[in-house]
């Protein structure tokens, strides 16, 4: 998926004077793409720093191996060695020897055998970069979600901008209708003029209606990481589409298994466990092995071969309550991350619960609005024809007129509500891509 959406972000960029057929699920591969979004960039920069991290602990069970070369010329005070020795009356011993030199061109190892603190604290940094990896998945559907969003939002001002040029058509058409009317003298000035200011208000909407449409337009192309002055096209249809829903239960054991922010708090959860493991791990005897090979003499010439190995234990005794400190420190760190555990998955049954409500009362919402948006088109018709035959006065097909255009904004926020409580309900069970390949 990653090369098509690098493509599709490339030629996006480099037309991006030129306008862009844009569908839901092309935003949001552009927007996932590595210069897409600059959250999912941040995110991939964060997981290899857990992985950096994860090497360095990883670094503890190998070889740390060095050489070094040293060419010196010293002297060496015997008596700041114990070196005294007795001698005979009209001797002396020196007590101050050299100057001489000294080459050594040495080797050393040092590997751990047993560390248990070691051993627990890659395992936290492996479950810190598992930990990461699921906040990247979790970003990215987060950023999935705000892209669906706003291009949901962009739908709608289209909607609203096809509605707003609608009725300035069908204003037009009765102010016609008006002044024909009065022509034929069937009609009065007061009805042109209650027509013109209907007109005039549908109008006013319509301005007003584009310059939020341009205004969703730039909250999209922000969000999807494109240049501001792209020009796009929105391909997909504010339209009802019926949803299979689940049942509440079903649904709540989806969420628990995909939700990516649960599976990375888990996993920061097993962290916090592992570095309290390796913290009281610290009172235990740790095992380690050196060695040093390598020739000393006076000078290149005449140098002998020399070496050094064997076996150290360390066992801590008492350091003056640090550790008893840190172990507790890491034991409060493991329960905090208990309770936001806890929290999440409470929070989660929740985002469940509150999106299926929405979706159940959208769907409604979507028939009741279909059913009175068809009751007040036959209204206007029928005060259309009424008001042509002369049988009444253009009172009642402004009236229609205005409940017309009620029930136009009716349906539209109806759709957009359902459609945005399909997308709610997607993202609370972490099945955000299902929803954007539909």
């Amino acid at each position: 998926m990653r090369p098509l959406a690098i493509l599709l972000l490339s030629a996006a960029l480099a037309n991006a004077q030129r306008t862009l057929p844009l569908s839901l699920k092309r935003a949001v591969e552009i927007a996932l793409a590595p210069e897409g979004s600059p959250r999912v960039a941040l995110a991939e920069e964060s997981i290899k720093q857990a992985e950096m991290r994860a090497a360095e602990a990883r670094a503890a069970f190998l070889p740390d191996l060095e050489t070094s070369v040293q060419d010196r010329r010293q002297t060496t005070n015997l008596h700041a060695f114990g070196l005294n020795f007795p001698t005979p009356p009209g001797f002396s011993f020196p007590s101050i020897v050299g100057p001489f030199n000294v080459f050594d061109a040495r080797a050393t190892a040092q590997q751990s055998v047993f560390d248990f603190s070691s051993i627990r604290k890659y395992q936290a940094s492996r479950a810190g970069v598992a930990a990461t990896k699921a906040d990247f998945d979790a970003t990215r559907n987060q950023v999935s979600d705000q892209v669906a969003r706003a291009y949901l939002a962009c739908l709608r001002e289209d909607a609203t901008l096809e509605t707003a040029r609608a009725n300035v058509e069908l204003s037009e058409a009765l102010l016609k209708l008006a002044q024909s009317q009065k022509s034929a003298g069937t009609g009065t000035g007061i009805e042109v003029t209650r027509a013109q200011v209907q007109l005039a208000n549908d109008r006013q909407r319509l301005i007003f209606t584009e310059n939020e449409r341009r205004r969703a337009v730039l909250q999209l192309l922000k969000t999807m990481g494109l240049k501001l002055d792209s020009e796009v096209n929105l391909t997909d249809k504010l339209v009802y589409q019926p949803a299979d829903v689940l049942g509440l239960e079903a649904l709540l054991e989806k969420a628990r298994k995909a939700r990516a922010e649960l599976k990375a708090q888990q996993q920061r959860q097993e962290t916090a466990r592992l570095n309290y493991g390796g913290v009281k791990a610290e009172r235990l005897p740790s095992v380690a092995s050196f060695a040093d090979y390598g020739s000393i003499g006076m000078g290149l010439v005449g140098v002998q071969p020399t070496y050094t190995y064997g076996i150290s234990l360390k066992v801590p005794v008492f350091d003056g309550g640090k550790r008893d400190a840190r172990r507790a420190e890491s034991l409060s760190q493991y329960r905090q991350e208990q309770v936001r555990t806890r929290d999440l998955e409470d929070q989660i049954e929740l985002e469940v619960r509150l999106a299926l409500d929405s979706l159940r009362s959208a769907m409604s919402q979507v028939e009741t609005a279909r059913e009175g948006l068809t009751l007040a088109e036959n209204e206007l018709a029928q005060a259309r024809r009424r008001y042509q035959a002369g049988v009444t006065n253009s009172i009642e097909v402004t009236d229609a007129q205005t409940r017309l255009d009620r029930a136009r904004d009716n349906h539209i926020a109806a759709l957009y509500n359902y459609n945005l409580a399909r997308l709610d309900l997607a993202t609370a069970t972490g099945s955000i891509e299902e929803y954007v390949t539909q």
